[in-house]
Parts: C-alpha cells; sequence; structure tokens
C-alpha cells in the first residue's frame, strides 16, 4: 500500500528523522510512538503528502485512497452534521446522481440509446448496492452515536459545535469513507471513556491499513499489531501491542548495552596490544592489522534515555478539613435546568477521585459544583473549611506567553519562590532539565506547553487540586511525570481523564457521571472505564481457572509469556469482580427472596463467583512476582 525509503527530514539543524524505511499493509494496525518534538506529525503529513522529505521517498499503491485526521482542523462550513459525515461517502453519493440522471434520461428516450441507457443503469445500480449504497446512511447513524452524538444532533450546523466536537465530526467523516489507509494523529484527544471504548473496539478490528498516533497505553495495546518507536531520528519496528513494544524494547536495550560493554573491553585489550607491542618489529604486521580494525570499527552507541522517573517534593499545603466536600441529595444546574440529580457522596482530605463519563453529561458541572464556583438547585452541600484550590483545564497552556522562557514563566505563579527552592529543580522533574529551563515557549511543542501549565499548576502549596483532562498532547514519557507527580502529591486529586491507565494507576475511588446522575465507585472497577463490554457470568463460571500451583505457571521463566498469563489473569479478575458487583445488585432486591430457589441459586453463584475472583487474584499475585523476581535478577546480573 506505502512504503517509505530512506526519508530524511530536519528542521534547522534538528534532525526528526533520518534513513527512516517501512512499509503498510492493509493487514497491519501501527501505532507510532515518540516524545513530543520527535517528528512523529511531521512523518505522518510526510507520508499524507503534505509535506516534502529533505531526501527520500514515498511510494504510495496506485489510486490509493488515504484517510487523514489531524490533531486539530476546523470545518468551516454550515452544513449540518450529517451531511458532512455522508460527504465521506462521495463516491456513493455520486454514483445516486448518476442513477437519478439516468432514470430522467430513460423517462425522456425512447430510440436507440435506450437499451444503452438501460445497461448503464443497471450497472450503476450494481455498482451502488456493492458499494454499500443502501446501507451508508445506517452506517453513518451507527458511527454517530458511537462517537458520542445523539439522533436530534444529526442536524445541528457545524459552525455550533466545539472544536472537541467538530473533531469529532472529521472523524466519523473519514471512518464513513472507508479509506484503503487510515492514519490518525491523536485520535482519542477529544473523546470521552465511552466514545474511546467505541473507538477501540472499531480499529480493533479495521481490515485496511492503518497508522496511528497515541499515547494511551490501553488504545495501543487493544488495536496495534506493530509499533513503530521514533526516537533519536532512528525509527524502530516492534511486533505486538504495546505491552510486547515494552518488553522488547527494553530487552534490546539490555543487549544494547551489554554489546556496547564487551566491544569497549575488548578495544581496551587491543589498544593495550598495540601499545605493547608498537615498536617490535616482529609484531609489526598484528599490530598494523590490529590499528586497521579498530579504524574500521563501528562503534557500538549505547542509545540515551533519560529517565522521566522523578522524585517529586511538593511544597506541604496546610491541612484542610477531614470532609473536603460532602452531598447529600444534591440537585444542580443552570437556568433552572437540573443536570444532575439526587447526589450523595462525601469527598475526604487526601483522596484521588476520577471523575468518567460522557462528554456533556455534567462532570464539570459537579467539579463546579465541589469547588463552589455553583450552588445547588436543592439538597445539602457542606464544603470543608481551610481548602485552597488549584486547577488545570485543556485550554491552560494556551495562556501561556509565547516570548517568556520556561523558567520566566513558571516565576509568574505568584508565591512559587520561597526561599530556599530551586526552581530549576523543580522543572527538572517535569523534563525540563538543564538548558531547556530557558527554552522560550513559542519554541516549545503542545505537548512541552501541557507538561509546563501543569508544572506551574502543582508549583504552590494548595491542599485541593482539579485537573480537567491533563494528558491531552501528552506524550508517554510526559504521562509517565504527570502520573508520579499525582501519587506523591499529599493533597486531595479530583482528576476529569478519559486515559483509563492514568484513572487506573492514581484515582482511589471514581465518580461515574451519566444519565442525570453521579455514582459512586469504590475503587476503580474496569467495567465502569469500559462501558462497553458486557460481562456474561454464564461464561465467567465456565472458564477454566489457572491455579497458583500450577506446574504451567511454576515453570516459566520467559518474562513475555509471564506477562501474557499477567495480562490475562487480571482481565479475567477483572471480569470476576464485575460479575460480583451485578450480583450484588440483584442480591439487593428484596423481592428475589419470595422465590427461595431462585434466590438459593443466585446465591450459589455469588458464591462461585467471588471464589473464582479470589482465585484470579492469586493467579495474578503469582505472576507478578514472578515477573518482578526475573526483572530483580536481571538487574543484578548487569551490575555484575
Amino acid at each position: 500500500m506505502l512504503t517509505t525509503s530512506a526519508l530524511t527530514r530536519s528542521i534547522g539543524s534538528r534532525i526528526l528523522f533520518q534513513d527512516v524505511s517501512f512499509e503498510i499493509r492493509p493487514s497491519k494496525r501501527i501505532a507510532l510512538v515518540g516524545s513530543n518534538g520527535t517528528g512523529k506529525t511531521t512523518l505522518l503529513e510526510t507520508l499524507v503528502g503534505f509535506q516534502e522529505p529533505d531526501s527520500g521517498n514515498v511510494y504510495r499503491s496506485q489510486n490509493l485512497k488515504i484517510g487523514y485526521l489531524p490533531q486539530e482542523i476546523q470545518i468551516i462550513n454550515d452544513s449540518q452534521i450529517m451531511d458532512e459525515v455522508l460527504k465521506g461517502a462521495e463516491n456513493i453519493q455520486n454514483i445516486s446522481n448518476r442513477i437519478d440522471e439516468l432514470a430522467k434520461q430513460l423517462a425522456q428516450t425512447k430510440d436507440t440509446n435506450h437499451k444503452r441507457l438501460l445497461t448503464e443503469y443497471g450497472e450503476a445500480q450494481t455498482q451502488f448496492e456493492y458499494s454499500g449504497g443502501y446501507s451508508v446512511e445506517a452506517e453513518a447513524h451507527r458511527i454517530l452515536a458511537g462517537l458520542g452524538f445523539a439522533p436530534e444532533d444529526y442536524k445541528r450546523p457545524l459552525d455550533e459545535l466545539s472544536g472537541g466536537w467538530q473533531m469529532r465530526v472529521a472523524l466519523a467523516r473519514l471512518l464513513v469513507s472507508k479509506p484503503d489507509l487510515l492514519i490518525l494523529d491523536e485520535p482519542t484527544n477529544h473523546l470521552d471513556v465511552d466514545s474511546v471504548g467505541w473507538l477501540e473496539s472499531n480499529l480493533a478490528n479495521w481490515q485496511t491499513g492503518l497508522l496511528f498516533v497515541s499515547h494511551d497505553r490501553d488504545f495501543i495495546d487493544a488495536i496495534a499489531n506493530r509499533v513503530l518507536e521514533l526516537n533519536n531520528s532512528q525509527l524502530t519496528e516492534y511486533t505486538g501491542g504495546f505491552a510486547d513494544f515494552v518488553i522488547a524494547r527494553n530487552r534490546w536495550l539490555t543487549e544494547q548495552k551489554t554489546a556496547a560493554k564487551n566491544q569497549t573491553r575488548k578495544v581496551a585489550q587491543t589498544e593495550k596490544f598495540i601499545e605493547r607491542f608498537r615498536y617490535k618489529a616482529s609484531k609489526a604486521r598484528q599490530v598494523q592489522s590490529r590499528i586497521k580494525t579498530l579504524e574500521k570499527l563501528e562503534v557500538i552507541s549505547v542509545e540515551e534515555r533519560k529517565s522521566n522517573t522523578a522524585s517529586f517534593s511538593f511544597p506541604v499545603p496546610e491541612r484542610s478539613s477531614r470532609v473536603v466536600a460532602e452531598l447529600e441529595n444534591v440537585d444542580v444546574g443552570y437556568d433552572g435546568q437540573i443536570v444532575l440529580r439526587d447526589l450523595t457522596f462525601s469527598i475526604e482530605r487526601g483522596m484521588n477521585i476520577a471523575l468518567v463519563g460522557p462528554n456533556g453529561a455534567g462532570k464539570t458541572t459537579l467539579v463546579r459544583l465541589i469547588t463552589g464556583e455553583i450552588k445547588p438547585a436543592k439538597g445539602q452541600l457542606r464544603r470543608g473549611g481551610n481548602i485552597k484550590l488549584a486547577s488545570f483545564d485543556q485550554l491552560q497552556e494556551k495562556i501561556l506567553d509565547p516570548d517568556r522562557t520556561v523558567l520566566s514563566e513558571l516565576r509568574t505563579v505568584p508565591g512559587v519562590e520561597p526561599p530556599g527552592r530551586n526552581l530549576r529543580t523543580y522543572l527538572a522533574s517535569f523534563g525540563f532539565r538543564g538548558d531547556a529551563a530557558e527554552q522560550q515557549i513559542k519554541e516549545l511543542s503542545g505537548g512541552e506547553q501541557t507538561r509546563l501549565a501543569l508544572a506551574k499548576t502543582l508549583a504552590v502549596p494548595v491542599n485541593l487540586l482539579v485537573l480537567d483532562e491533563p494528558t491531552n498532547h501528552l506524550d508517554l514519557p510526559s504521562c509517565d511525570i504527570l502520573e508520579d507527580a499525582l501519587l506523591a502529591y499529599p493533597g486531595t486529586v479530583i482528576i476529569i481523564s478519559h486515559d483509563r491507565h492514568l484513572v487506573r494507576s492514581v484515582a482511589d475511588n471514581l465518580i461515574e457521571v451519566r444519565n442525570g446522575k453521579a455514582i459512586w465507585h469504590n475503587g476503580v472497577p474496569e467495567y465502569v472505564l469500559y462501558p462497553n463490554k458486557k460481562t456474561d457470568s454464564k461464561n465467567l463460571q465456565k472458564k477454566k481457572l489457572t491455579k497458583p500451583t500450577d506446574k504451567k505457571v511454576k515453570n516459566l521463566n520467559s518474562e513475555k509469556e509471564l506477562y501474557k498469563l499477567l495480562k490475562k489473569a487480571e482481565k479475567d479478575w477483572e471480569m470476576a469482580e464485575a460479575a460480583l458487583v451485578g450480583f450484588n445488585k440483584d442480591l439487593e432486591n428484596p423481592e428475589l427472596f419470595r422465590n427461595p430457589e431462585t434466590a438459593k441459586k443466585l446465591v450459589n453463584e455469588y458464591e462461585c463467583a467471588k471464589d473464582q475472583a479470589a482465585n484470579f487474584m492469586a493467579v495474578w499475585e503469582d505472576l507478578d512476582s514472578k515477573i518482578r523476581s526475573i526483572k530483580n535478577s536481571d538487574h543484578k546480573n548487569q551490575k555484575h
């Protein structure tokens, strides 16, 4: 479909990628990963044809239809949503117009052309049917619904939509168009948990070529069967999803370090031989041979990968009261319209709470209620004392001064530099090391600007932190930095995010906002993060358990094989836990126990699911322990 040969592209003195060669086939679903500023978007635009390489070539098969979704887009017209989406099926619309034209001609012609027109009409009908013409509108409805649009939205004009919703329209138009090669640049940035899950399940079955940039580990793992990593101007291809990529990359880095170490040792031995026998006539030939060998030697360079794990030391904030916010039977809304009803829960000091649910369901409304920006229409809201708040939203980086340096922008935060605090050390923990602190903001990538905005938000000693989609435009290393920062943060955190890995890693509890309600969930249940996946308790009971004492598990030493089993055990464990939640809800129904036989059967099923959940947990813990043991062993071997 598409092949690149020795692609090279630079901006000024900085080489983005050099001698890059790879191919995309219909069976490949490729995730392109790499840090912000490495040139991922430039590479995509080069493949599409929007940019030209400095050298090298892109070969596209004849009549290749490429669908491209950039990071940012603005649709400037007053089309209705459905009409815009159906433009993706322009070829079908052209065939439909041709059918209408032929029908008119047939109605007006009775001469010798009639037979020819009739043949053309039949061929057009066949082509229309073969192209999916009769189902394209139903397909557009399905896609729009999956991306979060309600049926009443379909006739809304595009100029009424925000940029994020216009991106969804553009994505829907691309999916309807069914391109030979689909290229997506961070498609999940403007989606919520529901839409990410829907897109994930659709792209996992994508039959033609797919290349996408994403920093969502779960999204990559569910879709990709190849990973391309752009790092230090080189492109490396790995087989499998994100988990496979991490294992393979770490193994390769270990092998690279070992090979470099062995080469350094051999070079030292050779140099020692040359120095010892340089002036001995009987050894002259061997000396010259070794000198030539060293001159031709291609030095193995160990790839430099800066550690993104930072030691965060935040200013200790003043303690808030034990209860940050307590809601009892609260309704909240705007201008007399209730958005959320009957809210009852409490947030305590030190909790990390994640808000998940579809866009427009009321997550921001709930945050504004908790922080005191709006008042309840009904019920009791008690906010704790001594609450000091800092917040971050998706537009935070837009208010940075492009002419300031990173360091001078941080200094605009009131109270950021008390005596004894080193701001450069603080910036380094957010990835701005050394000279990077002196870069002008206009020279930073979008992800780097987001990271700086986060650094500003976290810089002052507050005890309540509110973050709205903080991972948009952040690369994987920056997401790791944010995760480490939030885990080290001493205050209370409320975060709105569709990044399931971040939510799973950071949150203590979830609040699910949808259908006019906000439901509190203890812990982080997977069925809330994956609302489109249904748990089948019958299938769960039929599952064959892999017990921790099985020889298969005990005798496995391959980290990759163990990791695959770990993922399977984790999914089984999550399914069992989700089934338990379902059984609990059924058992809470007092009507159930009017039928003793039904109640007894359900109780037995509940006990079975509980045992299975415990067993799956034990399997997971055993596998996790083995993987950690292998890693520790490898680490000790590297030291020696």
